[in-house]
């Protein structure tokens, strides 16, 4: 019994002051960690105000603030005096304290044109549209939209179908800013759009009417659209649904009649309704 007792002493002694070492060194931890060289930091020049599209920067509209040096954005700029040393206009709505980045504004001297904003590859398309075209001027800029052709066919019959889909819109008449946020009348609205698809809109304006879906903020996916004509307008579209032939031999009579049944998506029915009918009436 004296034996065990010295043995669980002792290993009570040596866990003891484990705990007490792991301790000891965790505070050390600390205090070298409290006591380290603070993260160099640099200013940053941000807006001391709300800044527009087509607004001059001036320093009134300027501030700078401390950054740190590991986390500095791209484009960023130190001082106000490299961002005033010449003329500069924004080219992107700018929120207080929101950091100036060289996308943002426009390069020295140059003008707040609408080429300055579009992106590699892409180009600038107008669309005349009216009160119900333009989505009773709830298009806005920086919203996205689809493009339709409605065009009048012959005997009476006409067909829409969707030209571009996805398309950026950079501006509604002469109001290019994108925190503009009150519904407005427009009469043409700028997109940005490939080329090709420039040439779509361009074309597709000589032969009929264009027309904009607006789409539903982030969504980006592409749907699947199709052409649509005068002869589906009187069809229900609450579900897809085909048609099966069913065949019905009445040989006594030497008939066969056929009978078009629709049949929808997934029905259990679909592949006994697609065999064929047995020969009886």
């Amino acid at each position: 019994m004296i034996g065990f007792a010295v043995l669980f002493g002792l290993l009570a002694v040596f866990l003891a002051q484990t705990w007490l070492n792991n301790q000891e060194a965790a505070r050390m931890r600390s205090l070298e960690a409290q006591h380290k060289a603070p993260e160099p930091e640099r200013t940053i020049v941000v807006a001391a105000r709300p800044l527009r599209y087509g607004e001059p920067l001036t320093a009134s509209a300027l501030r700078e603030l401390p950054w740190p040096q590991a986390a500095l954005p791209a484009g960023a700029f130190g001082k106000i005096a490299d961002v005033t040393a010449e003329k500069r206009v924004v080219l992107m709505p700018m929120d207080t304290n929101e950091a100036v980045l060289a996308a943002k504004i426009t390069g020295p001297g140059q003008r707040a044109t609408l080429s300055a904003v579009l992106d590699p590859g892409m180009m600038a398309v107008t669309v005349r549209v009216n009160d119900v075209e333009g989505v009773a001027g709830f298009i806005l800029p920086g919203d996205h939209v689809d493009v339709m052709l409605t065009r009048q066919g012959e005997k009476n019959s006409a067909a829409t179908g969707v030209v571009i889909e996805n398309a950026q819109v950079l501006a509604i008449d002469q109001l290019a800013d994108e925190k503009a946020d009150k519904p407005s009348v427009v009469k043409a609205v700028t997109l940005e759009v490939k080329v090709t698809d420039g040439e779509r809109v361009a074309l597709a304006s000589t032969v009929g009417t264009l027309s904009l879906l607006l789409r539903k903020a982030g969504d980006v996916a592409d749907d699947d659209s199709r052409l649509v004509t005068t002869a589906d307008l009187g069809k229900t579209t609450t579900s897809k649904s085909d048609f099966v032939t069913i065949a019905v031999n009445r040989p006594w009579k030497n008939e066969r009649t056929e009978y078009s049944v629709p049949v929808e998506h997934g029905d259990a029915h679909a592949a006994a309704l697609s065999r064929p009918a047995p020969a009886s009436d």
